[in-house]
């Protein structure tokens, strides 16, 4: 009695979760999740909450209810807002930096590092010690007790 009493609570609980599978509301989620929101730039339309999101969000509803496709809707926003607005923008000449951007300051960085490597390996190379300082060094290594050892 005690488990029918849970199982009617569940699914009173989930009721609202599944009667929200209207299409149109699954194609706006589906659309707004694959636009940038131009105000917080890390979130999706679907997911933010800025004014101008909810506005973004507004103009796919009344769009997908004048029955244009997604693609239509994809292709308006990328019309007023420009490429910036989809997630993953077209390779083109205006995003080639955009693509290809992170690998070229990659390759920089590493080729910076392999620069400075060399120069400091050349660096230390160069120093030798002197004859005096060959013999201040092994005369202090000579003090330093082996610490497994006990006097």
């Amino acid at each position: 009695m005690n488990r029918w009493w849970l199982t009617l609570i569940s699914v009173l609980i989930a009721l609202p979760a599944w009667a929200n599978n209207d299409p149109a509301e699954v194609r706006l989620q589906g659309i707004a999740a694959e636009l940038r929101c131009l105000v917080c730039q890390n979130e999706s339309i679907a997911a933010s909450r800025a004014d101008l999101a909810v506005d973004l969000r507004q103009q796919i509803r009344e769009q997908i209810q004048a029955g244009k496709t997604d693609s239509e809707i994809r292709t308006y926003m990328v019309d007023r807002y420009g490429d910036f607005v989809l997630y993953r923008p077209p390779l083109k000449t205006t995003t080639v930096l955009l693509w290809f951007g992170p690998l070229l300051l990659l390759v920089f960085g590493l080729f910076i590092l392999a620069i400075t490597l060399k120069r400091r390996r050349s660096a230390l190379a160069d120093k030798r010690l002197s004859a005096d300082e060959l013999r201040r060094a092994q005369a202090l290594l000579g003090q330093i007790k082996d610490p497994g050892k006990q006097s």
